[in-house]
């Protein structure tokens, strides 16, 4: 058979690159920044309300864990309901109310004198984290083509990051600068700098066939085995950020800054830098791949017990977390029709909800009872068996991703 001319080469890999279609277009980054204006105004928050609940209002620990978690709560019950808001009428209108409730929610707080009223309030911030976080995180699954979905939730999912990087410093700052009340309005602002940049962003939903599939469904059975997988994976991540500065100074250090930092530092490298390693891996695999390597760190770091087992298992922590959250989400939305995107997504992310309050609270309870390094072991079984789930699944009946 004779080989084609070099022209004919060159025709062929210029068709080839001009055929894997875009990701980063004007409304995918409108959206992106509209999520890094919300996730800034959430980080604001973290250490803001703590130092407000024990400061003014003279609360205990319990009055700042009632605080915190009623945002948590709210946020888990609403969410599928803001997946069904999400698939009948459009991704825009829970992205905007969600982002407005939250903004007059937050500014309302410098009005609470008592922490009942902050946790009334709380509540009303976590509404509006569960409408806005469901419609953006459909609207980006709209706009990533198929193949590029792992991708695009990787790049998406930098916005939160960053948010959640730069707000608690900013927060601490501008409390100690100028007090609990400026921190309030900054936080709403940039929440109404979200609002108006999801109007720019517009209806994301595709054909009016795909609409009408909109389902009025509050858990969609497609995404209970990967909200399973993603409650496995969390949970141990969770318990890890919640304890491993005390646990770093068990082991000799002045604090864990460096292996937060590291910890970081690798999912933020792995999801820009590798952000197509999902992709190219397939859902399947690399949801295996991230639950292996999370109950391997995990354990590491629970056996070991020594500086250096530490810092590598924080590494290996890393990958897995970095790969999991775009591979299970894939795999949600690879089994659902796009009309039913918003119920998917509200169920899986019930998950994260559910796993960050029960990742650190059960952990405490097994360091309570034996040591900080039995929690790290109890956290690496959790991830061991969303494993063990996900291998029996896929080698029963093996995936096509």
């Amino acid at each position: 058979m004779p080989e084609p001319p070099p022209t004919a080469i060159v025709s062929l890999m210029s068709a080839t690159a001009t055929t894997r279609p875009r990701l980063v277009t004007p409304q995918f980054v409108l959206l992106g920044s509209a999520a890094l204006a919300y996730f800034f105004a959430d980080g604001l928050l973290v250490p803001s309300v703590p130092l407000y609940v024990t400061g003014p209002l003279a609360g205990d620990d319990v009055a700042v864990g009632l605080s915190v978690g009623a945002f948590s709560l709210s946020a888990l019950l609403l969410r599928p309901w803001a997946g069904r808001l999400v698939d009948r009428r459009g991704r825009s209108i829970a992205m905007v109310g969600g982002a407005a409730l939250f903004a007059a929610s937050v500014a309302a707080y410098g009005f609470a004198e008592a922490v009942s009223v902050l946790v009334a309030l709380r509540l009303f911030t976590g509404v509006g984290e569960a409408f806005f976080f469901v419609g953006a995180v459909t609207a980006m699954a709209d706009l990533a083509p198929a193949e590029r979905r792992g991708e695009a939730i990787s790049l998406f999912s930098l916005s939160l990051y960053a948010g959640l990087a730069v707000g608690p410093p900013a927060g601490e700052a501008v409390v100690g600068s100028v007090g609990f009340g400026t921190v309030w309005l900054i936080s709403a602002g940039a929440a109404v700098v979200a609002v108006l940049l999801t109007l720019r962003v517009g209806d994301t939903r595709g054909s009016a066939s795909e609409r009408s599939e909109a389902g009025g469904r509050l858990i969609h059975p497609a995404a209970v085995l990967p909200g399973l997988l993603l409650l496995a994976l969390v949970w141990g991540m969770s318990g890890f950020l919640a304890f491993v500065p005390l646990y770093a100074v068990d082991l000799g250090l002045s604090g864990a800054g460096f292996v937060l930092f590291e910890f970081a530092a690798i999912v933020v490298l792995i999801r820009s830098i590798g952000a197509r390693i999902p992709d190219r891996l397939g859902a399947a695999r690399s949801v295996r791949i991230s639950l292996l390597c999370t109950t391997i760190g995990l354990a590491i770091i629970g056996s070991r017990q020594t500086v250096p087992g530490l810092v590598f298992g924080t590494f290996v922590l890393g990958v897995g977390v970095a790969l999991g959250t775009p591979a299970m989400i894939m795999l949600a939305l690879q089994r659902a029709p796009a009309g039913e995107r918003g119920a998917v997504m509200g169920t899986v992310s019930m998950s994260l909800d559910l796993a960050l309050g029960l990742g650190p609270a059960s952990f405490g309870v097994v360091a309570a009872r034996t040591d900080r390094s039995v929690g790290f072991l109890v956290a690496a079984l959790v991830a061991g068996a969303g494993l063990a789930l996900a291998t029996r699944r896929w080698t029963r009946r093996p995936a096509t991703a």
